[in-house]
Order: structure tokens, then sequence, then C-alpha cells
């Protein structure tokens, strides 16, 4: 039986993607369609408005609020830094080619600041569009989520290196090993208790970071559950999701874990929405392939669903 406590949004089109998902300045969610190379805006309400990027294959990946209040957002695929006002209108800024942008967060600076996977290095830019870059001392390390921490500088997830990255907003880089040689961490955010929380999505678990450096590993139910990006709540929390087993979760700050299975989407044979995503029945049931979350102006959490479409979950 269908959890009541999820509502599905299904996004219009065949193979769109929704990826990265934040909150905007507008009361909207904002969600980018890997995909379909646009971006999409959700009213609580259930209203939406898909905005080409006028660039198919470019692969837009993580996105946030500016400081600017504008949603601002990483092109991963050709390599650019794109930014979308809360009336739709359009803007990029190109990087280094090649250097495959992901994780991108506002900083304490009132810059943006991102990770650039194949380059490694970690990128600022400026409201006004100017690009600075500080390299990482470690090579092929594919930096991946990007957070602000409570101590005014930017963490990051190494997910090729085994360790949590530290920049301050002058550039200066500091590593953090983490216990297992083989950890793949990816997601990242700063808890309410003054930790850091980030997933691993090799080993199935959810790590803590404290202020003192201590590290501890919770591992989840099932080792294959590769869990993806990890956001704070305000319900003293941290939620992620299961890319590998479709879930979403939820841990304390003394390591008690929920999860709740994630409703499946499936394929319409509508006249005139040939493919267009829906909720199905389990017997054409697609993996949902969970990745960005984000809480909305409602309280409730909404999860980007790679499938096509986007959770709402009342907690």
């Amino acid at each position: 039986m269908a959890d009541p406590r999820f509502t599905l949004h299904p996004v219009p089109g065949t193979a769109t993607g929704p990826y990265g998902i934040t909150a905007g300045p507008d009361g909207a969610l904002w969600a980018t369609l890997v995909h379909a190379g646009a971006v999409l805006r959700l009213h609580p309400g259930g209203e939406h408005a898909v905005h080409p990027l006028g660039a198919p294959g470019s692969g837009p990946s993580v996105i946030t609020a500016g400081p600017d209040g504008a949603l601002w957002f990483t092109r991963m695929r050709d390599h650019r830094i794109g930014r979308i006002t809360p009336g739709g209108d359009l803007t990029d800024h190109g990087l280094e080619p090649g250097c495959a942008p992901f994780g991108i967060t506002a900083g304490p600076d009132g810059a943006l600041w991102f990770t650039e996977t194949r380059s490694g290095r970690i990128g600022r830019i400026t409201v006004e569009g100017q690009v600075s870059a500080f390299p990482l001392p470690v090579a092929d390390a594919f930096p991946a989520f990007i957070t602000a921490g409570a101590d005014g500088a930017l963490w990051f997830t190494l997910n090729r290196a085994a360790a949590l990255g530290r920049v301050t907003c002058g550039g200066e880089v500091t590593l953090h090993p983490l216990p297992r040689p083989d950890a793949a961490p990816v997601g990242i955010a700063a808890g309410p208790d003054g930790a850091l929380w980030f997933t691993d999505i090799a080993a199935g678990l959810i790590g803590r970071l404290r202020p003192d450096g201590t590290i501890t590993e919770y591992p989840l139910d099932d080792p294959g559950s590769r869990p993806h990006a990890v956001v704070a709540g305000s319900d003293g929390g941290c939620w992620y999701t299961e890319w590998g087993t479709g879930r979403l979760g939820r841990i304390t700050p003394d390591g008690r874990i929920t999860g709740y299975a994630l409703p499946a989407v499936g394929t319409s044979g509508a006249p005139g929405a040939p493919g267009a995503p829906e909720v199905c029945d389990a017997a054409h049931a697609t993996a949902p392939e969970p990745h960005g979350l984000a809480f909305g102006p409602d309280g409730a959490l909404y999860v980007a669903l790679e499938a096509g479409a986007v959770a709402r979950f009342a907690p």
C-alpha cells in the first residue's frame, strides 16, 4: 500500500532526469533536469514550469539559492555555471574547458563556491561572474558536493580520495582523511548539531565529522543502498537519499536511523503524452533513483527522482 505521506509530482516529457533541488526565494522549489538540459520550477501546490537552457546536453546538476535572489547551478557536461531568476531569465558563465563542475553552494563571503570534478579544483564565482579556482593537494580526487560550514569555511567531499576537504574564503585548502581507505563520500551538509554529515556511496553509510575532528560512521541496513545526497532538517536530524534502494532516510545526532520507501515512477501510454512519467502499480514500476533533496517553504521534504518526478514527503 502506498505511503500517504508521499505525493508524486511527475515532470512532463521523456528522459528529463530531475537531479538537484533547492528552495528558492519565491516560495517554489527549483530542480535541475539533467537529461533534458532544463530547470524546473515547482510550486508546493503542484503548478510547474520548465525552463530549457538551450543546450540539451549541458547536464545541469546541483542547484542552490544565491545571495542575489537568483538560483545558481552547475552545468557539468558543457563546463558552465548557470543562473536563473525567479522570473525565468537565464544567463551562464563559462569555465575552463573540461573541468566538469558539479556541487555548488552559497558561501559566507557573498560568492558561490563549486567543485570541479575533473580538474581537481574548488571554484568561486561572484554574482558579477568573476571566477577564481583553488587547486587541491591530491590528484584525481573527484570533488563532489560542497556546503558552507558553521566555521565560516566551505567543506566538500573527495569521492576518489577517501577524504573530506575544507577551503577557507581565502583559498587555503586542508584535507581530512576518512577511516576507510576505500571510502567514496558524495553528499555533505552542515548539521543542526554543528557537525558535518556526509554520505559514503561505496560503503553504504552515513558519516559525521565533529568540530573536534572526530569521525563517526553509521552503517545502513543495506550496504548496497548507495546513499547520495544529505540535507539538514529543522527537526534536529539529517535526511538523505538512498539511490541504490530507492529510499529516503533520516538520522538523528545520536545515530538512530529511520527509512522510508519512495514511490515508484512509471510511464503512461495516454494519447498526447507518450512516455510521460506517472504514479504506477508495481507491475509497471521504475526505480525512483533519488538524488537531491530539499525542504520547501511548506515544511515538507522534496526529493528529485531521476526516473522523472519530484516526490513530496510530509514527515
